[in-house]
């Protein structure tokens, strides 16, 4: 067996182009991204057992963590609204304490759902979902950086239904048999893998179910990779990246634009600064 960098990834946001924004476009927040963690082969093990302290220090959870539920207090994490505040601010410091000492490191594809629209609606009669557009991004951005250690990537998403499943199966083998499907001229300057390292290097491709503890870590981490493209002062984003817990730590400065997490359509975003 290989060397291997494996990447948990989970979807956030809608993949239709069109579909009718959500609750968080009022606040000027409407994305679709694909993101999680990398983690070696290796360090899989401490990162599992990590979440297993975490969860039983906390025995009040009986389901996997769902960062959306955890943030709005709902569903299976209704309880945390029941605990006293300082109560709830030990809980949320240990639940990051688990992403900070977790051997992983995120990254995604957060493409603005505005900006797309207004830069392809025109060029294109038929555009792409938005999973086609980052699946192939993000898992480029991580083959490159398994090719930096001299790894194979393993590609495991979390499995969602047959439909969306076979979308991202289909994106995995067209990248091994075909290459990226980006226009060459336009994706130049991003010095994109070529379709003989691309099969080399993507080595196996699997769903999990939301039980898989680093599934979990992924999805801990995509909401905050999200927010960094439009408020750089978000805390859960900002605490990530002066911990040294995002791809981009773990770059040298030339190779950021080429590796690092994507944030694809923002052009007219009004970013909030540090």
């Amino acid at each position: 067996m290989p060397d291997s960098l494996n990447f948990y990834l989970d979807d956030s946001g809608t993949r239709y182009p069109d579909r009718r924004p959500g609750k968080r476009a009022a606040h000027g927040y409407d994305w679709f991204a694909l993101g999680g963690v990398l983690v070696a082969d290796t360090d899989e093990e401490s990162a599992e057992s990590l979440h297993r302290e975490f969860c039983k220090k906390w025995p009040q959870i009986k389901d996997p963590l769902h960062s959306v539920e955890i943030r709005g207090k709902t569903k299976n994490f209704q309880w945390l609204s029941k605990l006293p505040s300082a109560e709830l601010q030990r809980f949320l410091e240990d639940l990051y304490g688990l992403m900070k000492e977790a051997p992983v490191s995120g990254i995604a594809c957060v493409i603005d759902r505005p900006g797309y629209n207004a830069r392809y609606t025109n060029r294109h009669a038929q555009r792409w979902l938005l999973c086609k557009t980052a699946f192939n991004i993000v898992v480029e951005r991580a083959a490159k950086f398994a090719l930096l250690h001299n790894r194979k990537l393993r590609i495991y998403p979390e499995r969602c239904n047959k439909t969306e499943d076979a979308l991202l199966k289909g994106y995995y083998t067209e990248m091994r048999t075909s290459g990226p499907p980006f226009d060459p001229a336009h994706s130049a300057k991003y010095q994109p893998l070529s379709q003989t390292s691309l099969k080399s290097l993507l080595y196996d491709f699997k769903t999990k179910h939301k039980s898989s503890a680093m599934i979990q870590l992924a999805d801990l981490y995509l909401w905050p990779m999200c927010m960094g493209g439009y408020d750089k002062s978000n805390r859960p984003y900002a605490r990530l990246l002066a911990d040294g817990k995002l791809i981009e730590h773990r770059l040298d400065m030339a190779d950021i634009a080429l590796i690092g997490t994507k944030y694809s359509c923002f052009d007219d975003v009004k970013i909030k600064p540090w």
